[in-house]
């Protein structure tokens, strides 16, 4: 598993930019710039770059309530008591575009995942 380097959103908007830069090891701007995406990403987004950029993700959205439940690596999307976030989860520790690197989820409602892979 490669290492994740951990990067702060942007704006409060990039937190899918974010997360596509920590898994690709890209700077977030030029994650922006290629996305031609300054604000929300969509699912379809997320998917059609992690795929275009040699990562593989599942069509399927699990939902999670326990980290232990977690594969080794993953995208999350987190129902904060602000909005619906993305966040990465990585080998036991979560990194948050928003609220750092963390043991265990932000506060969120409901939580869901979708499993991560690098191709060979």
């Amino acid at each position: 598993m490669k290492e994740i380097v951990y990067v702060h959103e942007p704006t409060d908007l990039q937190c899918g930019q974010a997360v596509l830069a920590m898994v690709l090891g890209m700077p977030v701007e030029d994650v922006a710039d290629e996305l031609d995406n300054h604000r929300e990403t969509t699912l379809r987004e997320m998917k059609d770059f992690f795929r275009s950029h040699g990562v593989s993700i599942s069509d399927e959205r699990i939902q999670v309530t326990d980290k232990s439940q977690l594969p080794e690596l993953c995208l999350l999307s987190l129902e904060t008591p602000r909005c619906w976030h993305w966040s990465l989860y990585c080998s036991g520790t979560f990194y948050d575009p928003e609220h750092g690197v963390m043991d265990d989820f932000p506060q969120s409602a409901r939580k869901y995942y979708w499993k991560l892979s690098f191709e060979q």
